[in-house]
């Protein structure tokens, strides 16, 4: 199945198809119009960036049957989602970084990422897998104390959008069926998470279709599906992997 990374190669921006340690480069769009150039890079020699630029990052919250049965939540009846600012978004092999104004727990979460190939609005659910480019790792960095800290107003924002808290790449998988995938979190060699994606309350096409009732979803931007059971802190210091079988894996360090 193909995967796609975008990279800094000699100062310039560049796309292509990872294939091993190589990169077979392509001129256009990568969400539109592109052709191979011919050439090929290595990956060592270059640096990873997001897979793409996302206008927005919709993430979700209580997705997961697990998850919901271990916290004692009611089945949503339509998704509960907040937005990631795009100042949070962070590529692979980039420091997570603890924010200047905080100092509780920061936790991991490790998730399924949606990315948007075509622009949708109001989309029927038949048709959404036509607006699926493909599929990336995501971690969604959460400064937890935040969220209740404030009895009279829920934080999500905040705790969820400081700079390098919106970790995602490295690479897009297309052709791939995301129910028989797998997310695992590993947390300095150790396994925290590792959960179906088919336990899904709202599964990636009615995600798509439901979400752009509510918002236009442009090329680009990105969908977090939401975590399940085994969400942990880390401590500076840490390695922070999201390993999808089939996609790829995501790893950072926590400073």
């Amino acid at each position: 199945m193909p995967h796609w990374i975008r990279v800094r190669h000699d100062g310039h921006e560049r796309f292509g198809l990872l294939e091993g340690e190589s990169i077979r480069l392509h001129a256009g769009s990568l969400l539109g119009e592109h052709s191979p150039t011919g050439e090929s890079v290595s990956l060592r020699e270059t640096k990873v960036l997001t897979p793409v630029r996302p206008g927005k990052m919709v993430a979700l919250w209580n997705n997961f049957h697990a998850l919901a049965t271990k916290l004692g939540n009611p089945v949503p009846a339509e998704p509960l989602y907040f937005l990631k600012a795009d100042n949070s978004f962070l590529a692979h092999g980039e420091t997570i970084r603890v924010p200047a104004s905080y100092s509780g727990k920061v936790i991991y979460e490790g998730e399924l990422g949606i990315v948007i190939g075509k622009r949708c609005a109001a989309v029927a659910e038949a048709d959404a897998p036509g607006h699926i480019f493909g599929y990336t790792c995501i971690n969604d960095v959460t400064a937890v104390e935040l969220i209740n800290k404030d009895a009279s107003f829920a934080q999500w924002t905040r705790a969820k959008s400081f700079d390098t808290f919106g970790v995602f790449g490295p690479v897009i998988a297309t052709g791939v069926d995301p129910a028989a995938l797998t997310i695992r979190t590993i947390l300095n060699d150790q396994e925290r998470q590792n959960y179906p994606v088919h336990d899904m309350i709202f599964p990636p096409v009615v995600l798509v279709s439901l979400i752009s009732r509510d918002m236009t979803l442009e090329p680009g931007d990105v969908i977090a599906c939401g975590t399940s059971v085994g969400v942990g802190s880390m401590k500076p210091g840490s390695t922070v992997s999201i390993a999808i079988d089939g996609v790829g894996t995501l790893t950072n360090r926590f400073e």
